[in-house]
């Protein structure tokens, strides 16, 4: 007696839906009744090609399957047939399926604006509520953060019209304002200490504010900042260090300097191990710093608590130019003594 090839299942039942994926499963119970001659039963299942007709998206020997990849928010139509060792059978009726939308999440929020600044966007992801405004990225910053970084204001207003938090601060100790203060953007810190970001916080390296506009180089951003009333020694909680201090080491900035001395910056004054700012600029070797604090009243002659002075810091550190100066300076010195001895 010839066999004869699966009846008609019927459509496949939709399971989990999101909005990348589609689960689908059939009953083997559809099958109808099986002999040993008939061999395993084999699935396939098509899907609606978008350009007309259908194309196999699964053949196996499974009673279900998960569709992935798939766009969100969109319309898909399966249908299945099985077959054994006499062929194919008839196919099932269409089952349509929609995906979901996909989830708003906190990498959309931040890359809304990581390459251009996306003010609509990031208004949109805000208002669905389904995205905490603070969220941080893989760095730990917050959207504030970057976008303060950036100097992207609108973005800034945005967010902080959503409440963000203008203090908070990631595992290092950063916030907002120290980002913003470090990348120079005068406008965004306005905007920040408007909405209460403080001068005294530290970041977990004793930095403040003021210390990381120091590295920006930003003169107008620093005459500012002054200005809206943090005191120009504000001094970081690891090392003592004054802004003046900051501006004389690696960076060597003298108009950053010049504008912190202009201001009323101590150009004697000392850090937890008695260094000055002298004797910092000397070490490093930036001969421009070093005539300015001397022009501005700094003492070559004072001691660390070791008992160096700014010329030994020059003689360590193998700063030739710096040396040079300090010998002509000091014999200058002897000659003025003389003069007026004699």
């Amino acid at each position: 007696m010839s066999g004869e090839p699966p009846p008609r299942p019927e459509p496949p039942v939709v399971g989990k839906v999101t909005h990348h994926n589609i689960e689908l499963y059939w009953d083997k119970a559809a099958e109808g009744p099986r002999r040993k001659e008939d061999g395993r039963v084999r699935y396939t299942v098509q899907e609606e090609e978008r350009t007309g007709g259908w194309g196999n998206v699964y053949t196996g020997y499974a009673t279900s399957h998960i569709f992935e990849g798939l766009e969100q928010r969109t319309e898909y139509k399966y249908r299945l047939r099985a077959a054994n060792n006499y062929g194919p059978g008839e196919w099932s009726r269409v089952v349509t399926v929609s995906t979901t939308r996909e989830p708003l999440t906190g990498e959309q929020l931040h890359r809304a604006f990581a390459y251009q600044e996306d003010t609509y966007k990031v208004q949109q992801i805000l208002e669905s509520g389904e995205v905490p405004v603070d969220v941080p990225d893989k760095y730990g910053l917050s959207p504030l953060m970057s976008a303060a970084q950036k100097g992207y204001i609108n973005i800034v207003d945005v967010l902080i019209q959503h409440r963000a938090d203008v203090n908070f601060q990631n595992d290092s100790g950063k916030n907002a304002l120290m980002l913003a203060c470090f990348a120079g953007q005068l406008e965004v810190v306005k905007t920040l200490r408007a909405e209460g970001a403080t001068w005294e916080v530290c970041d977990k390296g004793g930095s403040t504010p003021m210390h990381w506009a120091v590295d920006s180089g930003n003169t107008r951003l620093l005459r500012w900042i002054i200005e809206d009333g943090c005191p120009v020694d504000i001094r970081d909680r690891n090392s003592g260090w004054t802004p003046l201090m900051r501006a004389c080491t690696l960076g060597g900035n003298t108009e950053v300097a010049r504008v912190l001395i202009s201001s009323g910056a101590n150009v004697n004054t000392k850090d937890n191990d008695g260094k000055t700012p002298l004797m910092i600029a000397a070490l490093n070797g930036h001969l421009s710093l070093v005539e300015l604090l001397i022009q501005k009243g700094a003492d070559i002659h004072v001691k660390n608590e070791f008992g160096k002075t700014a010329v030994d810091f020059a003689g360590s550190f193998d700063r030739r130019r710096v040396s040079k100066f300090f010998e002509d300076l000091l014999a200058k010195e002897k000659e003025k003594k003389k003069g007026l001895a004699s």
